[in-house]
């Protein structure tokens, strides 16, 4: 059987960095599903890995990550990175 969705929204500027990645939104059931819709309507991606986001539940709000999940969000952000780069050379093809 499977439990509950669990979703963890972060704050991270890859153009200006300072510090680590803060957690600013986590829950569970109905309220996963909210911070995943409001992550769709805004554009923004959504990569789904439930061990990182059992972690980040963890952490209150607006604290930035814990050193032990800074390999596993670093996974992460290259992850966004590249997409970043792929759909920024899309672009640039386009026009």
């Amino acid at each position: 059987m499977k439990g509950k969705k669990q979703a963890a929204a972060l704050d991270y500027n890859l153009e200006e960095p300072q510090g680590a990645p803060k957690v600013i939104a986590v829950g569970e059931g109905l309220m996963a599903e909210k911070i995943l819709s409001v992550a769709r309507d805004h554009g923004i991606p959504i990569l789904e890995n439930r061990e990182i986001v059992a972690k980040l539940i963890e952490v209150p709000l607006g604290t930035e990550i814990p050193p032990d999940l800074y390999e596993a969000v670093a996974r992460v952000l290259a992850f966004l990175y590249r997409l970043d780069q792929e759909k920024n050379s899309k672009n640039r093809e386009e026009s």
